[in-house]
Formats: structure tokens, C-alpha cells, sequence
């Protein structure tokens, strides 16, 4: 079996207090293999972005543990979760979070620039991303000059570029017609994933179903089920 990437136990999350408090994670416990693209699904309002969050190292449970490399993320400073963050955790956002004012290649060298890595090195360091996923000839040209496919390959680049063991997408195909869903699925299953990488996808399209591993079910913030991927009937 292989190694483990990441194991959640028991999590919790609420917000709010007293009649006005809403639990939005209620005990979830999963793990995640390194080699592995593992789907989490579920409907709208069932724990799946709040979830991403707590494992993430953006949002602290109020119960329960992140365990990676042997240690709970939440027992850190800020200092080394903020550290986990830049450097074991890359995050491909729904809607991509690509600054408008700056270039293709400008987008993908941030992570690069944040470790405080000289500027030209980091351009030429992000080329090599953008040679990665497909798109080197899109550098010096802006987001909005972009398709949503190419805007998503993007991001992926920004996301690889600190060499994560986790990478994670939120809904990865809702802003993207089926076709080019399929086609950066396809793309990131046989590229992006490695035997030294977990890829946690969150998702409600199942037309995507079939390149998972495992597909993880939530329902009002638990964890209902688990199945094999390669799709599944609906």
C-alpha cells in the first residue's frame, strides 16, 4: 500500500455560538496516499471547501488532527504552518485567483519570489512550469488574454512550482466546458501526478469521476462513503 500523504482524524468545524452556531465539519476522518487522486464530492453546503480549508493549514478545526510527516499541522507555530502552506501544500482555486496586472509567467514565479528566490531566476524557473503545462508560448501575455483552460493550466503551474506533496483543486472544472475539463483532468492524471504527490480534488461533476482513485462522498459535513474510482452509475 502506498505511503501516506496526509491523515485527517476526527475533525470538527463550526461557526458562530450558542442557537446561532452551524457545524459545517462534523467528525471526518480520511486519509491520503501519496500517488493517489483522491475525488471528495458532495452538494452544495456539505463541508467540502471547509474541509479543504482545515487541511489545508488555512482554517483551524475546533477538534481533531492533520497529520503529515508523523506530526499534526495545528500543533505548529504560525510560523511553520504558514511554512507547510508555502512549501508541502499547492492549491488550484475554483476561479484561479491570477492577478490581472501581471503576466502568465509573473502569475506562475510568485510562490517562487515568496521563498525569496532571486527575480530573474524565478522568471526563468516558471517558464520551465509553463513548458510543464503546456502553454510556454502564453507567457508574457495577461490572464484576461487567456481562455479558461489555458487560465486553468495556469494555475496549476503556480500551484507545482513549490514542488508540493499535496496538491489540491477546488472544483477544477466549473467554470470549464466538459470537454476542456476532461482534457485538464486527463492532462494533470498523467503529468502532474506522481508517486511522491497526493491530488485531493473537490468536485460535484461527475463527468470526472472516472480519473479518481477513491471518490470520498460528504453530506451535511460528514463522510458518508467511499468508493473505487473509474466512475461510477448515477
Amino acid at each position: 500500500m502506498a505511503e501516506l500523504a496526509m491523515q485527517a482524524t476526527a475533525l470538527v468545524k463550526w461557526f458562530g455560538e450558542g442557537d446561532a452556531r452551524t457545524v459545517a465539519v462534523q467528525g471526518v476522518s480520511f486519509d491520503a496516499r501519496f500517488g493517489e487522486m483522491l475525488f471528495i464530492e458532495g452538494p452544495s453546503g456539505s463541508g467540502k471547501t471547509t474541509l479543504l480549508s482545515l487541511i489545508s493549514g488555512i482554517l483551524r478545526p475546533n477538534e481533531g488532527t492533520v497529520m503529515v510527516e508523523g506530526r499534526d499541522i495545528w500543533s505548529m507555530t504560525s510560523d511553520r504552518i504558514a511554512d507547510f502552506r508555502l512549501n508541502k501544500v499547492g492549491f488550484v482555486f475554483q476561479d484561479y485567483h491570477l492577478f490581472p496586472r501581471l503576466t502568465t509567467v509573473e502569475n506562475v514565479a510568485i510562490p517562487l519570489i515568496l521563498k525569496k528566490n532571486d527575480w530573474d531566476k524565478s522568471i526563468d524557473e516558471a517558464m520551465e512550469y509553463l513548458e510543464i503545462v503546456g502553454i510556454k508560448d502564453r507567457a508574457l501575455l495577461p490572464p484576461v488574454k487567456l481562455s479558461g483552460g489555458e487560465q486553468q493550466r495556469v494555475a496549476i503551474a503556480r500551484a507545482i512550482a513549490s514542488h508540493p506533496d499535496i496538491l489540491i483543486f477546488d472544483e477544477p472544472t466549473a467554470s470549464l466546458d466538459g470537454e476542456t475539463g476532461r482534457k485538464i483532468l486527463d492532462f494533470v492524471k498523467k503529468n502532474i501526478l506522481t508517486d511522491k504527490r497526493c491530488i485531493i480534488v473537490v468536485t460535484h461533476d461527475n463527468r470526472i469521476f472516472e480519473y479518481a482513485d477513491r471518490i470520498m462522498t460528504m453530506e451535511d459535513g460528514r463522510v458518508i462513503g467511499f468508493e473505487q474510482g473509474g466512475g461510477r452509475e448515477e
